[in-house]
């Protein structure tokens, strides 16, 4: 990890919403969501703040790090319907060791959608890799 990485570090990213971004689009994997309104799905709303968390932080990780979530605490404020444009806007606002505290929002254009914090972990890919092995490798069936 680079040690230009600092708290203030700001990126943006914009997600423009598609049906399969939607509730009832998780209905593929979760029963009984099909009626639900055709909304921006909160699971979808975190995965692009991660998302965005994840590309301000790469250009100072080396090619063996990456970072993982660890800590979602964030509100979905007001429902976003297909077509808007989302943007996820966050700020790296502490670094302790290898944790990184993300303060962020999403905005569609018209609503803030969602607010709060994010915490990430750096990892070395090659020593999570061993770990997940001996992991599965305990588990029932492993």
């Amino acid at each position: 990890m680079s040690p230009e990485l600092q708290p203030g570090l700001r990126h943006a990213q914009r997600l423009r919403v598609d049906p399969a971004m939607t509730v009832p689009a998780l209905g593929n994997v979760f029963q009984r969501i099909d009626d639900m309104p055709p909304v921006l799905a909160t699971a979808y709303m975190i995965a692009f703040i991660e998302w965005t968390c994840l590309d301000a932080v790469r250009p100072f990780l080396d090619e063996r790090e990456k970072t993982l979530g660890t800590h979602v605490d964030v509100s979905h404020l007001a429902a976003t319907p297909v077509g808007l444009t989302v943007t996820a806007e966050v700020e790296l606002v502490a670094l302790e060791g290898r944790k990184l505290r993300f303060r962020v929002s999403c905005h569609d254009g018209v609503d803030l959608i969602g607010a709060g914090f994010h915490e990430r972990t750096v990892i070395d890919t090659t020593r999570f890799a061993g770990r997940l092995q001996d992991k599965a490798a305990k588990a029932p069936g492993g």
